[in-house]
Formats: structure tokens, C-alpha cells, sequence
């Protein structure tokens, strides 16, 4: 099976084999956390920010002490790349998608598997869980060359694994998210669009158009006033959730925004993508903050800690690095 980026030609990367210089201020990483065999697409930190949680195109997760830096342990039960992770708001649980087309559930503190969510079509982009851990929602793309996929988003019922409800977009949906409250879902996809669904009824209440290319990530901020979306059209926007209004577009990045964070106060957003990067923006303003350069191939995913003070990075380039953020917290 060949990778995302060359198999989906609506994913596709033409990526120049070189650095970009940022325009802020560089720092290097705090940390590299290697041991991976291919390229790492997903990063997520625990509740409690102790364990960071990866997913590999080796088929695997790894959970890492945050603050060592070691491995705790390696989950190997996807039969392909693993895409997308999430932990369940209490901790206990971690959602992997793979592009088996499978959503699974394990157990944190074991690493045992609890449940194998089975009913995609396509390759598995993105989990979400919902803030009071009832729900989890999932996205998924039809996969060219691998036999049709619909392209479709599932809410699940995590105690029972059952559909609550299916969505479908009309893209590929690349990425999901919940809002704060619990009462929306974002979807972003690869026909260009950011979408917002009513959770209880799985109807769409609203579509965002502006981006020129696939919507890669998204995230609601904090208090859940604003949604970001990152796309393959190099820009990053921000968006008031309320009403679907495009409030500005961030411009600077030099290649494809292939993931977005909100910083835990939603005073900063961290964005990554083709340029081997993360940059860092001032969400009030919009000023680009500091490039955090390292990396020697693409950025897929990004994180933030749940104190704000270190941001994670999972790339192309098979490792995970972690940067210390506590000056520009404690500005």
C-alpha cells in the first residue's frame, strides 16, 4: 500500500526537497522522540499531560512519558497506517484510525484493545471524541486504487460502539472536531469545505466556503467562539463559529497547512504543513509569533499540552519533537 499523499491525488503533495526560513523567531526542539519505522501522521497528549500518545505508518502507536521522554508502550494492531488518535477526555481510553478502514478503542493504563469500531469504507483521517466522552466521532475518505469508500463521518456510542449517526459531506473528510459544548461537529474535506453538523440530529447547519484546496485540520478554539481550518491552499483561517463568517486568514505559510491547534487559553495558534515546520500565530492579531524549525519533512500533526507550556510535532521525517513554549505562556 502506497502512502496517503501519492495515493489520493486529492491529498497529493508536490513538496521541494528544501528548508524554508521562517520569518520569526527559530527555536529548537526540546526533545526528539524517535523509534518509529515510517512516517508519524498523529499526535495527541493525555488529559493530565503525562503520556503523549503517536501513530506511525508502521502500523503502529507508541505512548511516551512526557516527561522523560521514554517509551511506555507500543499498540500494534492495525493492519495499515495509522492515521489519526485521540484520548477520551477522562484519560482512560485512546481512538486510533487506520487506513484498514477500522476505528479502534484501548485501554490506556493496559494497552489492551477494547473495541474494534468496524463500517468505513475508506481510510479513517481523523477521531474525535466528544467533551463528555459519550460520543466519538470519525471521518473517513474513499481510497482510489484500494476499491471504492464512501466518504462519510460516523458519530459512535463509545460504551456500545454502536452508529449513532452517519454523515456525508461529499468529500473526503480529512478532519473532525467537537466544539466546547458538546452541540457541534466540524467537518473539514476534500472538496474545499469546513462544515458544521447538529450532533443530536447529525443534520449540517452550516457550510464555510473560502478555502481554494483541501481543508486538512481543524479545531474549535477553547471557549469555542472561533474554528480554525488549515488547507492545501497554504493558508490558515479563523472563522466565528456562531454565524460562519470568515474573520481572517492567516498568510505566511510557504506550502500546504496540514494541521492546526488551538494553545490551551486560545490565545495562540500552532499550525504545521510541507514546509517541514510548525509555526506559531497570535490569534488576536494574527502575527506569526515563531517558526519552530527541525524537522526534515513534512509536519502532519501538532499538540499542545494541557498546560500550554510544550507543543508536539509528528513529520514525514519519522519522529516526534517536543518544544518548550513556558516563555511565551508566561509573557
Amino acid at each position: 500500500m502506497m502512502k496517503r499523499k501519492s495515493l489520493l491525488p486529492v491529498l497529493a503533495l508536490l513538496v521541494a526537497c528544501v528548508a524554508v526560513a521562517g520569518t520569526s523567531e527559530p527555536m529548537s526542539p526540546e526533545r526528539t522522540l524517535t523509534g518509529y519505522a515510517d512516517a508519524v501522521h498523529c499526535i495527541a497528549f493525555s488529559p493530565d499531560g503525562k503520556l503523549l500518545a503517536s501513530g506511525s505508518y508502521d502500523k503502529t502507536i507508541k505512548l511516551w512519558d512526557v516527561a522523560t521522554g521514554a517509551e511506555v508502550r507500543t499498540l500494534a494492531a492495525h493492519a495499515a497506517f495509522v492515521e489519526c488518535i485521540a484520548f477520551s477526555p477522562d484519560g482512560k481510553l485512546l481512538a486510533s484510525g487506520s487506513d484498514d478502514f477500522t476505528v479502534k478503542l484501548w485501554d490506556v493504563a493496559t494497552g489492551q484493545e477494547v473495541r474494534t469500531l468496524t463500517g468505513h469504507t475508506g481510510f479513517v483521517y481523523s477521531v474525535a471524541f466528544s467533551p463528555d466522552g459519550k460520543l466519538l466521532a470519525s471521518g473517513s475518505g474513499g481510497a482510489p486504487g484500494c476499491g471504492p469508500g464512501k466518504n462519510t463521518a460516523k458519530l459512535w456510542d463509545v460504551a456500545t460502539g454502536a452508529v449513532v449517526h452517519t454523515i456525508e459531506p461529499g468529500g473526503p473528510v480529512v478532519s473532525v472536531a467537537f466544539s466546547p459544548d458538546g452541540k457541534l461537529l466540524a467537518s473539514g474535506d476534500g472538496n474545499n469545505m469546513v462544515k458544521l453538523w447538529d450532533v443530536a440530529t447529525g443534520q449540517e447547519l452550516r457550510a464555510l466556503t473560502g478555502h481554494a484546496n483541501v481543508v486538512h485540520s481543524i479545531a474549535f478554539s477553547p471557549d469555542g467562539k472561533l474554528l480554525a481550518s488549515g488547507s492545501a491552499d497554504r493558508t490558515l483561517k479563523l472563522w466565528d463559529a456562531a454565524t460562519g463568517q470568515e474573520l481572517r486568514t492567516l498568510e505566511g505559510n510557504t506550502w500546504n497547512v496540514l494541521c492546526v491547534a488551538f494553545s490551551p487559553d486560545g490565545t495562540l495558534i500552532a499550525s504545521g504543513g510541507a514546509w517541514y515546520e510548525v509555526k506559531l500565530w497570535d490569534v488576536a492579531t494574527g502575527a506569526e509569533l515563531r517558526t519552530l524549525a527541525g524537522h526534515t519533512d513534512m509536519v502532519w500533526s501538532v499538540a499542545f499540552s494541557p498546560d500550554g507550556t510544550l507543543i508536539a510535532s509528528g513529520s514525514d521525517d519519522c519522529t516526534v519533537k517536543l518544544w518548550d513554549l513556558s516563555d511565551l505562556v508566561s509573557r
